[in-house]
Order: structure tokens, then sequence, then C-alpha cells
């Protein structure tokens, strides 16, 4: 059976002109990077401490439920049109993330 292509289907990729940017502390208990935000069209998040800094996406990271792991000095990219908090947790409480939220 041939492929075809039905009426014409734009995609529209998000932009984003500005970023808001914050410092989060190390906490060995779960902690909020971003809270939710239904303008969000992407962002940044710079693990700037020696411990592991586990990320989830919901209200509450643990080391056992995550999306990423972020080694010392890793970087990790929020998935564009995902708008929902963002949660962290360290391996241990030295240092910060540093995020940018595009808007």
């Amino acid at each position: 059976m041939p492929l075809s292509n039905p009426a014409s289907v734009t995609v529209t990729t998000p932009t984003s002109s500005s970023s808001t940017p914050s410092s989060v502390n190390a906490s060995v208990t779960s902690i909020t990077l971003l809270a939710t935000n239904n303008s969000r069209k992407g962002g940044t998040i710079w693990n700037n401490s020696t411990a592991k800094l586990y990320i989830e996406f919901g209200a509450t990271a643990s080391t056992s439920a995550f999306v990423a792991i972020l080694e010392a000095g890793g970087y990790y990219e929020i998935p564009f049109s995902y708008t929902g908090a963002i949660s962290g947790i360290w391996t241990a409480a030295n240092g910060s993330a540093l995020v940018r939220e595009l808007t």
C-alpha cells in the first residue's frame, strides 16, 4: 500500500525570546528546581556541585525514581513543551543547580 500525505500538515517549532536564570542550592531531600509554568518553552539545568544530581519530572525526585542523573558539572536540556514541575535531589548537599527557564 502506498504512503500518502493527507492534506497539508503544518509543524510549528517552539521558539523562545527570553530566559530566566536561577540557582537552587543542593539538598539531600527532594527540592523544586522549576515550578510548573504553562509558558515554558524549554530550559537547561547545570549541576554546579561535586555530588550527583537526580532530576525528576514532577513534585518529588529520589535516587530510585528519576528522569536523568547529572554527574558533577553535568548539563541537561529540558524537553521543549514540558511545562510541569521539575524536582531534584543530590547525593550530598554542596553546590547548586544553575537553571534557565526559556519562555
